[in-house]
């Protein structure tokens, strides 16, 4: 297994990354279709429900700090019943980078390699996403630490230009269907950049300064969500909520808007950049956990060993998981959020409440 420990700072920019991830390019269309101009209200709504998730998340760290979550689904729920939970849980990270190399592949030979295959897209992603797994959980985090420098800037380059072509209009009126628009809003938002921080608790373990961990946790989710409020607010006040719902790529639709004179448009690659930097470490992080979960599984010590042949799995799945970017885009914003909450939500009350219930049990016996 991974022996390597990270520090505080280095988790909390992870999880920032992480947070960040491929939302910075497609979230925001989801909650403009469901919330109109009052997207930017589902924004904030679902950041601070979010912060509650990854407050549980925390929690159900801290009940065996250093186990991982599949070690502690048996230690909890029994070996067989863990085993089967932890089973059903590699699904998630398997699915979910299956359809994020998709969704590189689907942009990419849309708006950049027109005329290339989509699986060489796919494939080509896939071997970098193995070499970095396979570095393991310190180096991905400490070369977070790098690009995370470079992305603040370049996000802040990014909001300065789009400022002026701000348009208060696009947000008026507030609140015109009520606010049952803006929860369904927010619960897409919740699910999509929250919920998915399940995954941390496989590495917890890994961790300095076990203690402060739930703080960190919570910090670098309230950074990776202030960026993606951020974003939602300006595709809205911008494009405004009608563009904002038909595009696939929203943010990359603002950016093509950005012009400052006439020396200075068409600055997507700026966007480009740090949708495929955040992008990157998502899915390599989760590709590291998924072969850490099941290494740990199916008891070998190595998780390595995996990395090849996992990776051939997620360039042949990537294919099939969606036969084109439409049906990608509607399958996600229909039911993915509800796969989310499953392991996000769902799966984190079912092991404090297990463990609730035993510790009490415990003490009663022990009377």
């Amino acid at each position: 297994m991974d022996n390597k420990k990270i520090d505080l700072p280095q988790f909390t920019i992870l999880v920032t990354l992480i947070t960040i991830g491929d939302s910075i390019l497609v979230l925001p269309a989801i909650p403009a279709a469901l919330a109109k101009q009052d997207a930017w209200l589902s924004a904030i709504l679902g950041l601070l429900i979010g912060l509650f998730v990854v407050y549980l998340l925390g929690t159900v760290g801290k009940l065996y700090p250093h186990l991982t979550l599949v070690e502690y689904n048996e230690k909890i729920l029994g070996k067989w019943p863990g085993m089967v939970v932890s089973f059903l849980f590699i699904f998630y990270p398997l699915l979910s980078v299956a359809a994020h190399v998709r969704e590189i592949g689907d942009f990419t030979t849309t708006h950049i390699m027109t005329n290339t295959p989509v699986l060489m897209v796919n494939l080509l992603f896939v071997v970098i996403i193995v070499m970095g797994a396979r570095l393991g959980i310190e180096v991905i985090a400490r070369s977070g630490e790098i690009f995370f420098f470079f992305f603040t800037i370049l996000f802040v380059v990014f909001v300065i230009a789009l400022v002026p072509l701000i348009e208060l209009k696009n947000v008026q009126p507030i609140l015109e269907s009520g606010i049952k628009p803006v929860i369904n809003g927010a619960f897409t938002v919740v699910a999509f950049p929250f919920m998915e921080l399940v995954v941390f608790l496989m590495v917890l373990p890994y961790v300095n300064h076990q203690k402060k961990i739930r703080k960190s946790f919570l910090i670098g989710s309230l950074c990776g969500g202030l960026v993606l409020v951020i974003i939602i607010a300006l595709t809205i006040l911008i494009l405004g909520f009608d563009l904002t719902q038909r595009s696939f790529y929203p943010t990359f639709a603002l950016a093509k808007v950005i012009r400052i004179g006439d020396f200075l448009e068409r600055i997507e690659v700026i966007l480009a950049v740090m949708w495929i930097l955040t992008t990157y470490y998502k899915i390599t992080f989760y590709f590291y956990i998924l072969n850490l979960a099941l290494a740990q599984i199916v008891r070998i010590k190595e998780y390595k060993v995996l990395l090849y042949p996992m990776g051939v799995i997620i360039t042949v799945l990537s294919i099939v998981i969606s036969p084109n970017a439409a049906y990608f885009n509607d399958t996600i914003s229909k039911y993915w959020p509800f796969y989310d909450s499953t392991f996000g939500v769902f799966l984190p009350l079912l092991l404090l409440t297990v463990a609730f219930i035993r510790k009490k049990h415990e003490k009663t016996g022990y009377n």
